[in-house]
């Protein structure tokens, strides 16, 4: 059973590319089919039939296309070059993705240029002179948005709600109405290919294992927990989010089950704008105010963003310890209040037409407080024993901040130069305060667990781009990450009215951690003759660990890892398929490593496992896009297999009767296959429909201690089914409708499982004019979430429900003044893909 699920998926492989059919197929002209990394259109563009007999030279012509704005390139766009006699073309070609092109090996002569692209308009550059072994230059050329009238249906140059490109999903957030008012969690629930639970930790295909990137940049406050980071984000400030299944060489090897890269909307305006966004909530309410400045070769920003949240709970668990015959049963009652805040200000500044630099600092901070009750009562062989009742305050706070400095050069399309720095440093503050009461509500005792940890990221990278002829591309860079943790923890205890003393039980700890990690990469794109694209890459990372805690130097030896990925896709007619296979590499995070003992909860005991060794993922995709009409269909089969697999394990505690310790470890095998399926219908200009389903089987093997205290190996597995559903609507008089729902299908664990949910929101707006809007939006107004778990292992069962009363009704407005037009913003940013996120699970 071990590699029966990868030995299953290779032969599904073989099948897959013997259904290619005959090699060179396709259309799109001369070119069709051809191009690296080639977005499938979400419908057929015009196709040419170039003059064959027209003669060649060794003369070449190159531009890129922008849109109107000059803000994003015009990807794949196509280029057709005119005999300006005859009205002729004689030869094309294809913008890539930064939406540059050349035509070669053309004849002395006149000619004219024309530019199209699906909800664009024809552009046309008139008198162009060819002359004898020269290169003609024609720069930036600029195409705009087209609304016509076909068929009585409107077709507009707007982006859909949902992008399928070669190497990603782009999911374009600003144009989901039902998260307004919310943070980033919430538009994470409505991309295909994800799950958010009701803590708001995020999953791809079931595999929490992934990086998170804000701008292409990481954060320590993502490394330290990605739900808590998200909840910092309000929904309005997102552009677009971007799910990377298949990362090649260039992006860090962790994230075992790939990239989410969430773009905010940025400053790349010219003159002065100032934007309000504002939102009020039964559950949580938000304000956000930004300003934009530019002026010439500099352009500044300045923003700030805060959001409030207020949730009550509940809980209810069961559970029962074997070996003791002790059974458990507990309630939570309480709220949790937090607020989130991120402001930032950054520049950008042209030094000249081929030199840029920019930078920028970012300050998040977090205040988040949870205000329980818990109310315990144990059993011995069904006779009652004890009962406890606990008043819980518990603060999560963190201050964090992050520094970037910039330098991108550029010496022709397509070829660049950057280095990048950053400097990250993230101040966590883990407390929580405990009153043990007796049935008449008096204080018997007191305790105080005091947390503070300090987690600071270095990083210098330079990147290098070179183009070759006929689309073929190099990329080579060099990185270094420098990590240090520290985090100090302590216990007080206490009578009633005594003072606060060191707990002789729990003694004081820390936890010094340091990590550098140097690596190097080369990454190579070209095409066959048949059309086949490929992009190969190989990178190598060395990783050097020390450290130590209270008890011990923490010894774990370095390691180095070379890891290959391969992308290759072929377009034939309407169809893309495509297949990937890539190694990632999972470091365990900041919670996984922080050995302080969480004790809010005596009956469920947490904390982290200093001595954990990463874990290595390789991951295989085979996929196919097809365009039909107007609709566009996506369908993958995938497959990965995770060793030294990072998970929670739960144990009986060997210091406390009636409690279980939970805690991470390296368990051994992790394998997963299965398939997503997405489509997204566009019935005419004011209605459209996407959606898709997650099916993967799940088989997890490793070791745990049963009642005779003696390791043995156990396994799991099962089915996992997600998915989700969304329309959308244009009104008449500038309103607009949505509707979505979605199910976060149980995920399974080593122990046992953690439930599923379901949610559903709907949302209406109102534009009027350009700058004002306003909005009404509820989700899961009818029903209250719950979520159950369940853990079985040979010396405990633990069953618990969780109840989230997170009914909402919520109000928008939003406002901006100022007078602006786009200008083209240069920039390179620090990607790190590193550290494995561990307030989630482990599915």
């Amino acid at each position: 059973m071990k590699y029966f699920i990868l030995n299953l998926f290779f032969f599904v492989c073989t099948l897959s590319f013997g259904q290619w059919g005959p090699p060179g197929g396709g259309g799109g002209g001369r070119n069709g089919g051809g191009g690296m990394d080639r977005q499938r259109p979400t419908a057929q563009t015009p196709q040419v039939n170039f003059d064959g007999d027209a003669p060649k030279g060794n003369s070449k012509i190159s531009g890129i296309i922008l849109n109107a704005e000059g803000t994003e390139p015009v990807m794949f766009a196509n280029i057709a070059l005119y005999n300006k006699a005859t009205k002729k073309p004689v030869d094309g070609a294809m913008a890539d993705e930064k939406g540059s092109f050349s035509i070669k090996k053309i004849a002395p002569g006149d000619y004219y240029l024309q530019v199209t692209f699906i909800g664009y308009e024809t552009k046309v550059i008139e008198n162009i002179k060819i002359e004898k072994s020269k290169d003609n230059l024609l720069g930036v050329i600029k195409i705009s948005t087209q609304t016509k009238d076909l068929n009585e249906v409107v077709v507009t140059g707007q982006s859909a709600l949902i992008e399928e490109k070669v190497d990603r999903l782009v999911y374009n957030a600003e144009k989901d109405l039902t998260t307004k008012g919310g943070d980033a969690s919430d538009v994470l629930k409505n991309v295909p290919m994800l799950s958010v639970d009701l803590e708001g930790n995020v999953s791809l295909r079931g595999n929490s294992n992934l990086r998170v990137l804000i701008n292409n940049k990481p954060s320590t406050i993502v490394a330290s927990s990605i739900a808590d980071a998200l909840k910092m984000i309000p929904a309005d400030l997102i552009k677009t989010v971007e799910v990377i299944t298949s990362p090649s060489a260039k992006y860090d090897a962790e994230g075992s089950g790939g990239i989410i890269n969430i773009i905010t909307k940025k400053s790349s305006l010219e003159g002065l704008n100032l934007n309000l966004d504002t939102g009020v909530g039964l559950r949580g309410s938000n304000l956000g105010l930004n300003g934009n400045f530019r002026k010439n070769k500099l352009g500044i920003s300045l923003g700030g963003f805060g959001r409030g949240i207020y949730n009550p709970a509940s809980v209810v668990s069961e559970q029962t310890l074997k070996a003791a015959d002790l059974k458990t049963i507990q309630s939570q009652k309480g709220n949790h209040l937090g607020m989130f805040g991120r402001y930032n200000v950054g520049f950008d500044y042209e030094i000249s037409k081929t030199q840029s630099l920019s930078g920028g600092v970012a300050f998040g901070t977090r205040a988040f407080s949870r205000k329980l009750l818990l109310n315990s009562e144990s059993f011995k062989a069904g006779v009652p024993t004890t009962q406890l009742i606990r008043d819980v305050d518990s603060r999560d706070n963190s201050n964090n901040i992050d520094m970037n400095l910039d330098y991108l050069k550029t010496f022709k399309p397509g070829q660049e130069w950057s280095i990048s720095t950053q400097y990250s440093t993230n101040f966590l503050v883990n407390n929580f305060n405990a009153d043990s009461l007796n049935a008449g509500n008096e204080i018997l005792n007191r305790q105080k667990n005091i947390n503070n940890s300090t987690n600071v990221e270095i990083t210098l990278q330079t990147d290098y781009v070179h183009p070759f002829r006929n689309k073929t591309q190099l990329e080579v860079g060099a990185k270094n990450v420098i990590r240090k943790v520290n985090s100090d923890f302590e216990y007080q205890v206490a009578g009633p009215n005594a003072k606060f003393a060191n707990d002789a039980r729990n003694p004081m700890g820390y936890l010094l951690y340091d990590q550098n990690i140097m690596a190097a990469y080369g990454s190579f794109l070209f095409a066959t003759k048949n059309k086949v694209n490929f992009k190969l890459g190989l990178r190598y990372e060395y990783t050097d660990i020390g450290g130590e805690d209270q008890k011990s130097d923490i010894i774990i030896p370095a390691y180095s890892n070379l890891v290959p990925s391969i992308n290759i896709s072929k377009s034939i007619k309407t169809n893309t398929y495509k297949f990937a296979y890539n190694r990632r590499i999972q470091r365990p995070g900041l919670q996984q490593l922080n050995p302080n003992i969480n004790l809010a909860n005596p009956l469920n005991i947490s904390y982290g496992n200093p001595l954990l060794n990463p874990e290595l993922t390789d991951n295989f995709e085979i996929s196919l896009g097809k365009s039909i009409q107007k609709s566009y269909l996506s369908l993958s089969v995938f497959a990965r297999q995770s060793d030294n697999a990072i998970t929670r394990i739960s144990s009986p505690s060997t210091t406390r009767k009636d409690a279980i310790e939970t805690t991470f470890e390296n368990i051994g095998l992790e394998q997963s296959l299965g398939t997503n399926i997405f489509g997204n219908v566009f019935f005419n200009s004011k209605w459209t429909l996407n959606g898709g389903v997650d099916i993967f089987y799940k088989y997890l093997e490793g070791r745990q201690i049963n009642l005779q205290k003696v390791s043995e190996q156990v396994s799991n597995s099962g089915y996992v089914v997600s998915g989700r559903i969304s329309t959308n609507f244009k009104l008449r008089n500038n309103w607009a409708f949505q509707a979505q729902g979605g199910m976060h299908g149980r995920q399974i664990t080593l122990q046992g499982y953690q439930g599923g949910m379901g949610r559903y929101s709907v949302g209406i707006r109102k534009d009027i004019g350009k700058k004002y809007s306003f909005g009404l939006a509820a989700d899961n107004f009818a029903s209250i979430m719950q979520m159950r778990n369940y853990t079985n292992s040979p010396t405990l069962v633990q069953k618990s429900t969780n109840y989230m009363y997170n009914s909402n009704v919520k109000v928008t407005f939003s406002y901006k003044i100022g007078n602006m037009k786009f200008v083209e913003k240069k920039s390179k940013k620090v990607k790190n893909d590193d550290i494995k996120e561990g307030g989630g699970t482990d599915n």
